[in-house]
């Protein structure tokens, strides 16, 4: 293990986004910060002081930290390894004595930190507004965590599969973005009428955001464990798939 090698490119990860903080944190904290209030106040004024038991405001902030956890972890590893690649530099990284384990880690650490730090901002945000809640330390933390690793790993495959910029916004226009606004983040899912409430158990999203519910606010409409579940075998496989398409330079290699 190149311990020196993988703190290097983690370093490096971490330094690239913080020379443009405006566009990389502040920028996606004023966004979910946006939502907060046109949201939460639009629809609380109308009504909706209480869901599930919990006072509306309250009940989306899980939903807000994910969200700008999520997009955040998934854009820095997928346009900084895709830069790479398009580039050409990405063979300086092939050439060094840093194997696959290496190269992920120093992607998915830099990638973490920068999504951490923008839900976290934004969980600092909604307190200001909402109170600070923090029902269940170890189930917060782990989903977190195990959120911003996730759509870390799956930047690094989406960079790797892309052979153009369009390709590598798909996945966060085309998927992420439509599943993150219908899992749950601004509404129960199971206030939802049918056969839409039914249809939209089909959404990982909704058991990670009601995972994150659970650790934040103390309360779900379902069990943590199906969020948890759905998060872990996602990594697993992802994390997979990018080590075997490193350690083959799959797309990678001129």
């Amino acid at each position: 293990m190149n311990t020196i090698g993988m703190k290097t490119l983690l370093v490096k990860e971490v330094r690239r986004f913080m020379r443009v903080p405006g566009q990389t944190v502040l920028s996606p904290l004023i966004s979910t910060s946006l939502y907060f209030l046109v949201f939460g106040y639009s629809l609380s004024g109308r009504g909706a002081h209480e869901v599930e038991g919990v006072p509306y405001l309250s009940f989306i902030v899980p939903g807000l930290v994910f969200l700008g956890l999520a997009n955040n972890s998934f854009l820095n590893s997928s346009s900084s390894l895709f830069i790479n690649k398009i580039q050409g530099t990405i063979v300086d990284l092939l050439v060094v004595p840093l194997g696959p384990l290496e190269l992920l880690a120093g992607f998915i650490g830099g990638a973490m930190v920068r999504g951490l730090m923008v839900g976290l901002l934004t969980w600092a945000v909604a307190t200001l507004f909402t109170g600070f809640h923090l029902a269940h330390v170890p189930a917060t933390l782990l989903f977190l965590l195990l959120s911003s690793y996730t759509f870390s790993v799956l930047g690094v495959l989406a960079a790797v599969w892309a052979e153009k910029f369009e390709q590598v916004n798909f996945f966060p226009t085309f998927v992420m973005l439509p599943l993150t606004f219908l899992g749950g983040v601004f509404y129960s899912v199971r206030e939802l009428p049918t056969p839409w409430n039914h249809v939209s158990l089909f959404n990982p999203i909704v058991y990670m955001v009601e995972g994150l519910r659970y650790g934040m606010l103390g309360s779900s409409g379902f069990s943590p464990l199906w969020g948890g579940a759905i998060l872990l075998g996602v990594a697993l496989v992802a994390t997979g798939l990018a080590w075997t398409a490193l350690r083959s330079g799959y797309k990678l290699k001129a």
